[in-house]
């Protein structure tokens, strides 16, 4: 649910995502790093679902840096304190 909140978040739902209503990226930026923090701590136990995840986060931290109009330093974007930099 988070993944795809975030992803409805960044504007990924629609096909023009900067237009979107549904654009928020101040709780995009909540939703990838409590995704981050939820992935990271659980990824012991998460088995073979682990990289598909840990993939989906990534996904939506690059679209998170795409979208931004001033994108965040390396190793500063949402939930990268938790993964690393993601470029």
């Amino acid at each position: 649910m988070l993944l795809s909140a975030a992803a409805e978040r960044l504007g990924l739902a629609d096909t023009e995502p900067e237009s979107s209503p549904h654009r928020d990226l101040d709780e995009a930026r909540r939703l990838i790093t409590a995704l981050a923090g939820l992935i990271t701590a659980s990824a012991e136990y998460l088995g073979p679902h682990a990289g598909p995840l840990r993939d989906g986060l990534q996904a939506v931290q690059r679209a998170f840096r795409e979208g931004s109009a001033v994108p965040d330093d390396p190793g500063q974007g949402p939930g990268e304190k938790y993964t690393g930099p993601v470029y």
